[in-house]
């Protein structure tokens, strides 16, 4: 692991930030770091409010949608609420489809099979349209770059909305509105929406124009808090305010189906971690390993009892995913071994019967392993697909870009994305990927960072320390949990290795004039030696609570230890 101090904050801003706030320099150092430096500022931080959302009828093409949407009402039009069979794509299905059945009966929603139809708007789901009768399709989380399924749809007489948070191509469909913050025509303030963001902007006008405000909205923002914790979108402005009364939601007041999902783990309080693990594999193991339209009637769901069997079926695809990611991951794991593709600078394994649905994960496992660009592709369809991981900083969609004269189709974000090739030129594009990542990367990129918010001894650690902490939550992307580092530390003898099969690190951390913390490894129980005998060490770690037998403490949860 490369450890890496982040550079010291203008000491000005910090020092003003002291006075004005009554925190200590560690506090106002993490605040600098994260772009806050005035009194207004950390107080948009630390006491996020609804009123800091942007005005909705900022984005291109809102007033639009608003517009087209009001006339399918007052027409009594069909209205089929299409979105992708992820975490993002399925809360944005429910989301919109529950608001507008407040206004609208004839609100019906549609997930395309990730087997049959693959990634966004299908033609097999204008079809669906076109049989039923639908005459505007809102697209969520999908679309951007749909222009021929667009323009079919359209000769058929069906209007399209599309609320995507993709990068657009060159050009835009020709829908009745294209609802994309990342559009370079869009002048909207904030550009990291997720997919479901998008579609909360869109109730969000629609909602304004019948004079309502987002206060009004709190019961949606469960499943928008969802979707920014499973999309791995930056948790800063706009994201920020929603995942924290999102969060809110969840803890006090969730709709059915994410308290019958809560209630499986008997989990007391959600942070966004608890999402991303608990709630998000669970709502995307439908469209994994069945079908994403479980999910949308798991988050639809308006009784309880009824959200409580969907919650035990989608456990049990959960279930069933997990042991074919650990399958499918420990065959590719053999075929780079197979391959002797070690010391490559890319990872790309094939094989023509993994399952599609989980490809992602194992992708995201074999990055973990190896630390590098990662592709795995499967058979489906007659052609290969593919879903990339990347390593931090390095941007895998400009890779495939480069790529693009073997790929039919690709998409996604900088450190995920998809794709599909013919069979043929599998091999020609394997080369050209790890080609072009050969000659862009930075090699440093390809041994795992861990980025050091700032050094401090174990004194600086106080209950109003932490207390304050706490309060920068919720965590993700731009504003990650505060790590720190402190050296000349050492163990009082009580270190052991612990679990079951003793591969976790348990020890208690002292530094003279200070209180002692216990610090807790996960898988770093290799690391022992590196304690014992009250050798001195340095520790990287973040700082959480620890409750046993109903006793709360601080403790150091270690990232890594180096002597």
């Amino acid at each position: 692991m490369r450890w890496t101090l982040k550079p010291k904050p203008d000491q000005n801003k910090v020092k003003h930030l002291q006075e004005v706030l009554h925190v200590d320099e560690t506090i106002a150092d993490l605040l600098v770091q994260r772009g806050i430096e005035t009194y207004d500022e950390a107080k948009a931080f630390f006491r996020p409010s609804l009123s800091h959302l942007h005005d909705p009828f900022l984005m291109k093409d809102m007033d639009k949608a608003v517009e087209r949407i009001e006339k399918a009402i007052a027409n009594k039009e069909n209205i089929l609420v299409y979105g992708d069979y992820d975490v993002d794509g399925t809360t944005a299905v429910a989301l919109m489809s529950t608001y507008l059945k407040t206004k609208h009966q004839l609100v019906y929603t549609y997930i395309p099979n990730r087997y049959d139809e693959g990634y966004g708007v299908s033609k097999k789901g204008i079809h669906f349209a076109l049989e039923n009768d639908f005459t505007l399709i809102i697209a969520l989380d999908c679309g951007i770059k749909a222009i021929d399924k667009v323009a079919y749809a359209k000769s058929l007489g069906i209007d399209f909305i599309i609320c995507d948070h993709h990068r657009p191509g060159e050009k835009i469909p020709e829908a009745e509105a294209v609802l994309d913050p990342k559009r370079e025509d869009c002048e909207y303030p904030y550009k990291e929406l997720c997919g479901c963001g998008v579609g909360f902007k869109l109730i969000q006008a629609l909602a304004q124009k019948d004079g309502e405000t987002a206060e009004d909205l709190i019961q949606y923002l469960d499943l928008v808090a969802t979707a920014i914790g499973a999309d791995i979108v930056p948790i800063d402005g706009e994201n920020r305010v929603l995942a924290y009364f999102g969060l809110h939601v969840i803890n006090t007041n969730p709709r059915p189906g994410i308290k019958a999902i809560i209630d499986q783990v008997e989990k007391q309080e959600l942070t966004i971690t608890d999402v991303v693990f608990i709630i998000a594999p669970r709502i995307n193991a439908a469209g994994r390993m069945e079908h994403g339209n479980f999910a949308v009637a798991l988050l639809a769901d308006e009784e309880y009892e009824e959200a409580k069997e969907h919650a035990v079926a989608i456990d049990a695809y959960n279930l069933e995913r997990r042991a074919t990611d650990k399958e499918i991951t420990e065959a590719a794991l053999q075929q780079i071994v197979e391959l002797n593709e070690q010391d490559r600078i890319t990872t790309v394994v094939y094989g023509e019967d993994w399952h599609k649905g989980v490809i992602g994960i194992v992708a995201s496992r074999l990055t973990e392993t190896y630390y590098r660009p990662t592709l795995v592709f499967t058979k489906s369809g007659g052609k290969l697909s593919a879903s990339a991981r990347s390593v931090r900083d390095f941007d895998v969609y400009n890779a495939l870009e480069a790529c693009s004269e073997y790929i039919e189709q690709f998409g996604g974000h900088k450190y995920a994305a998809g794709l599909t090739l013919k069979e043929k030129n599998y091999e020609a594009f394997k080369k050209a990927f790890e080609d072009v990542v050969s000659k862009t990367i930075d090699r440093n990129l390809l041994t795992p960072e861990i980025k050091i918010d700032k050094q401090i001894e174990l004194k600086d650690i106080t209950p109003k320390f932490y207390r304050i902490l706490k309060q920068f939550a919720p965590y993700g992307p731009s504003n990650m949990t505060p790590v720190f580092m402190t050296e000349n530390l050492k163990d009082t003898g009580n270190g052991k290795c612990v679990g079951a099969d003793k591969t976790h690190l348990r020890f208690t951390a002292s530094q003279p004039d200070s209180d002692s913390f216990v610090g807790i490894g996960f898988g770093m129980g290799d690391k022992f030696d590196l304690i014992s005998y009250k050798k001195p060490f340095k520790a990287v770690y973040s700082i959480d609570e620890n409750e046993w037998r109903g006793n709360v403490s601080l403790q150091l949860k270690l990232r890594d230890i180096k002597p």
